[in-house]
């Protein structure tokens, strides 16, 4: 049951790019946290879903024998929520409140959310510094920070092309 749960529930066993399919149903996660209507139930489910990646995926490293297989998807699918947190502030500073699902998938954002998408799956691959290197933690965490930090990254871009601009 760990296992099928850190293969992100049988999707990292795709043959091909499971990283890319566990980030789309990372993007559904994203999605439920959002119907909560509640900047903490998402901040917490967050928050639980990165301590999950971390106890599951280490227990499926054991289970598999090897450091961070690719079939172990949990830790895309944690972190994506947190991609889109730089926008989702500047969003609940302006509105005062939490935006649905569906605003991010409008006819005039979905792009951006295409692009945010695209940027996490470049900084997981990429894996510049500090993502690569933090991939020696022991465990869980080897696996599941360089996802967080990937998205740090996307974060930093986001802000970036947006600064002084009207986020949607």
């Amino acid at each position: 049951m760990k296992l099928w749960v850190a293969q992100g529930f049988g999707i990292g066993r795709i043959p091909v790019a499971p990283g890319t399919f566990g980030s789309v149903v990372g993007v559904l996660w994203f999605g439920l946290l959002l119907m909560t209507g509640n900047l903490c139930l998402f901040l917490a489910g967050t928050i639980a879903a990165i301590a999950l990646s971390v106890w599951l995926c280490g227990a499926a490293e054991r289970a598999l024998g090897q450091t961070d297989p690719g079939s172990v998807v949990l830790d895309e699918i944690a972190a994506m929520p947190v991609c889109f947190l730089g926008w989702l502030t500047i969003l609940v500073w302006k509105t005062g409140a939490l935006p649905g699902f569906a605003h991010f998938f409008s006819a005039h954002t979905w792009p951006l959310t295409l692009g945010v998408f695209a940027a996490f799956r470049f900084f997981d691959v990429a894996k510049p510094w500090p993502v690569y290197q933090s991939q020696s933690l022991s465990g869980g965490w080897g696996v599941t920070i360089d996802d967080v930090l990937a998205a740090v990254y996307v974060n930093a871009v986001v802000l970036l092309a947006f600064a002084g601009k009207t986020m949607l």
